[in-house]
């Protein structure tokens, strides 16, 4: 549980859910001899060690979420395991109200990163789990999902898109979603997934890149897709893209699935380097 402040802005990294990535089936494009080189990348289980949650951002005495976890849900047996579920009472532990959240803004609609969005309990329909937010998604992502053109890593139709489909805002590509965040459309992963760009009072500013990448490694090889990729050319158009814009002076990148390396800048030879970030609280959630 990591926090950095730039500028005028804090993000914390609120940490949902435990994941170990299958190197074959969540990876496949990654070549044997490079896990062979880099055994620091592997959890005890030979997996890849992983995370996922959600990035609280604040400024001025306003808060946004992006993206809100795996929840209940689970990866496919050949994706890697998980457990998720944390978000909530590690809100709680962080002293952050649930009414105090005013956007809950999402990076692309797969299962872990919409699962806590709704609650649902006693038989009662859904509800916000964030009653005073706004919920926006960019409209490129919400079309071809409500419309069940996606079928890879799409959310319970009952339990998030119906209820989602009465309270959501749309965006464009360009527009600013929230004071100073401004949505950057890197359709692949999916149809519109969205990267956020963070701009501080400072002039330094973070990207954060949602699933563009799942590993450091794709950094330094953008020609190595994800297993759960749907446009595998539309990615390494996007992260083309997004090297480029990490290669800008004074920026920083946010990666929800990089463990305890969700903080980091892009450096020579296209390598991810962790930045300090202070540690809040220990990890919320287990695998076993």
């Amino acid at each position: 549980m990591r926090t950095l402040t730039i500028g005028d802005v804090r993000l914390t990294y609120v940490v949902d859910a435990a994941m170990e990535l299958d190197r074959t089936g969540f990876l496949p494009a990654v070549p044997a001899d490079y896990w062979e080189e880099h055994p620091e990348a592997f959890a005890p289980s030979g997996r890849i060690a992983a995370s996922a949650g959600g990035l609280l951002v604040e400024r001025g005495g306003r808060r946004l979420l992006i993206d809100v976890g795996l929840g209940a849900n689970v990866l496919s047996p050949s994706l890697g395991v998980s457990r998720g579920g944390a978000l909530l009472h590690t809100l709680q532990a962080l002293r952050v109200p649930r009414h105090s959240i005013d956007t809950v803004a999402f990076t692309h609609l797969h299962t872990d990163h919409t699962g806590l969005g709704f609650l649902t309990e006693h038989g009662r329909p859904p509800r916000k789990a964030f009653p005073r937010a706004d919920y926006t998604v960019a409209r490129a992502e919400w079309d071809p999902f409500w419309n069940r053109e996606v079928g890879v890593g799409a959310p319970s139709w009952q339990g998030f898109m119906v209820p989602m489909s009465r309270v959501l805002c749309r965006f464009e590509d360009g527009e600013e979603v929230w004071p100073g965040v401004t949505a950057l459309i890197t359709p692949g992963h999916s149809p519109g997934h969205t990267t956020y760009v963070v701009s501080a009072g400072d002039g330094r500013r973070i990207l954060v890149f949602g699933d563009v990448f799942h590993a450091p490694a794709q950094m330094a090889h953008p020609e190595w897709p994800s297993g759960p990729d749907v446009d595998v050319k539309g990615v390494l158009r996007a992260r083309t893209r997004l090297l480029g814009e990490l290669s800008v002076p004074r920026t920083h990148g946010f990666a929800f699935h990089f463990g305890d390396q969700a903080f980091g800048r892009l450096i020579e030879g296209g390598r991810w380097r962790p930045v300090p970030a202070l540690a809040l609280l220990p990890a919320p959630i287990q695998l076993r």
